[in-house]
């Protein structure tokens, strides 16, 4: 049995690939070392997958992670999984290199996370061969979720939003600017608090301010992470992540004002990921 994991901070997919070849998808928190520690990973996938799953039947797991940046984050998530699977091959892996084996696959390129948060790398079809820092919603993620959202509520408090939207706004968010200072500066984790503004944007994607707005944090993006690549001319531009899907068509129109390939644009990694490990050889294309 194979289990192929791709994990955010607040979610986790997870495929489970049994010797006949049949496949099935599940479901957990996500699992990023910076906030879990490996007692309740295990915690976790004991009530979540001892009875789902013959967890002694899996030889090999491969997870995709966020926070999975350095040995001893890996080794948080890899020691939580052994304690379930005992007999299984553990690999613990960067999400950024999910991106780039989901929609590079064999071949160079560039690929980008855009969903609540964001990254790039440069990709030679092999391992990662560049990375412009991400410095986190703080003071980064341009071109995110988080990023698009903090760009909304600073247009809504300084009276910069056009009256119709501002109007579908309040109606949206009843709570008014205290309830969303709260939101903010509480206790729950303000970048996902921040990405859930994106579905309003959404739903209002085709206004003239909130185009502007998206294009705006996506050049920011691109020109601040993707152009510092040296083959970002050469090479296609892929993105996953559920932001820049649902906006994907200003993405297009920033990458062509630069001169820019673009190249996939997924939601979730975890079917081409699959796809990916399941591969016999590196000249296959894509189905």
């Amino acid at each position: 049995m194979l289990i192929i994991v791709d994990s955010g901070s607040t979610k986790a997919d997870w495929k489970i690939i049994d010797n006949h070849g049949n496949h099935e998808l599940l479901h957990t928190i996500g699992f990023n070392p910076f906030y879990i520690s490996s007692e309740e990973i295990a915690a976790e996938l004991r009530k979540e997958f001892v009875q789902q799953v013959p967890v002694e039947a899996a030889k090999a797991i491969y997870f995709y992670g966020a926070g999975c940046s350095s040995p001893i984050r890996c080794k948080v998530i890899e020691t939580g999984l052994q304690k379930i699977f005992p007999n299984a091959r553990i690999e613990v892996m960067h999400d950024l290199l999910a991106a780039a084996r989901a929609t590079c696959f064999h071949d160079p390129g560039v690929a980008c996370i855009v969903g609540t948060g964001s990254n790039s790398c440069e990709y030679n079809g092999k391992k990662i061969t560049d990375n412009v820092s991400n410095l986190g919603y703080l003071v980064g993620d341009e071109g995110s979720g988080s990023h698009l959202g903090k760009k909304l509520i600073q247009a809504y408090f300084y009276r910069e939003l056009p009256e119709d939207l501002e109007m579908e706004f309040e109606r949206t968010f009843p709570g008014g600017k205290k309830a969303i200072l709260n939101q903010i500066y509480g206790d729950s984790p303000a970048n996902v608090y921040l990405a859930s503004f994106a579905k309003f944007l959404s739903n209002y994607k085709h206004h003239l301010f909130v185009q502007k707005l998206v294009f705006d944090c996506f050049a920011e993006f691109i020109d601040r992470h993707v152009r510092k690549y040296d083959n970002h001319l050469k090479h296609p531009v892929h993105f996953i992540g559920s932001v820049v899907y649902h906006f994907r068509e200003v993405m297009q129109l920033v990458l062509k004002e630069r001169g820019m390939e673009m190249g996939k644009i997924i939601q979730k990694p975890i079917d081409n990921l699959v796809k990916f490990h399941l591969r016999t050889s590196p000249k296959e294309t894509e189905a």
